[in-house]
């Protein structure tokens, strides 16, 4: 009961920072699998705002110990690139070893997607900043189970209710997330931050993705 009292807090928390540091932002944008969307949402900036990061890595650590739960995962991996600062700052905070897959086998080298130590057997929690398909986290999931590692669990801040949570879930991973695009538009609505016409391109887009 006081983890969700206190994640209810986070929530709001989060639509504060994502405004202060002009990380939400309206137009016409290509997303990374080429789709197209009337918002976009830049977590990439966060580590440039020291005060916001500190705040965000928060979330990670709280949403890590109440929501997955510490037991369930061995190491953290990073997602290229957006997710790598936050899962290595969250691996120094949790005392676990730290990965992260490249999005390119290094050659010459070890031809390996995965850099760091990843025993067969390890269980591992994914970290990203949002999920929109679920590609990426998929491709990682793939790459660490074949090279021996289980993947269960995956950990972002948003998620943008466009079919990626689902996508996970058929692949036998179960996401946790601080808040949905929804609850984010509905948030910065009552804050006064966006109009109703931006809270209805957001909800319109997550519909479209149904």
């Amino acid at each position: 009961m006081v983890w969700q009292i206190e994640k209810e807090k986070y929530k709001a928390e989060i639509c504060e920072i994502l405004t202060r540091i002009n990380a939400l932002r309206f137009g016409t944008f290509t997303l990374t699998g080429g789709k197209f969307s009337p918002y976009y949402v830049d977590l990439r900036v966060i580590p440039s705002f020291p005060g916001a990061f500190e705040r965000i890595q928060k979330f990670y650590q709280e949403l890590a110990l109440n929501d997955v739960n510490e037991s369930k995962f061995k190491r953290i991996a990073g997602i290229p690139t957006a997710g790598i600062p936050f899962a290595s700052v969250l691996a120094f905070l949790l005392h676990k070893p730290f990965i992260y897959i490249r999005k390119n086998v290094q050659s010459p080298g070890r031809e390996r997607r995965v850099e760091g130590i990843l025993h067969p057997g390890d269980s591992v929690l994914l970290i990203d900043d949002l999920i929109t398909s679920g590609k990426s986290l998929l491709t990682a999931a793939k790459v660490i189970r074949s090279e021996g590692g289980i993947v269960e669990d995956a950990l972002i801040l948003i998620d943008r209710e466009e079919g990626g949570r689902e996508a996970l879930a058929r692949d036998g991973i179960h996401l946790h997330y601080l808040i949905s695009i929804t609850d984010v538009a509905k948030t910065l609505l009552r804050m006064e931050i966006i109009t109703k016409e931006q809270m209805m391109d957001i909800q319109n887009q997550v519909k479209e993705s149904k």
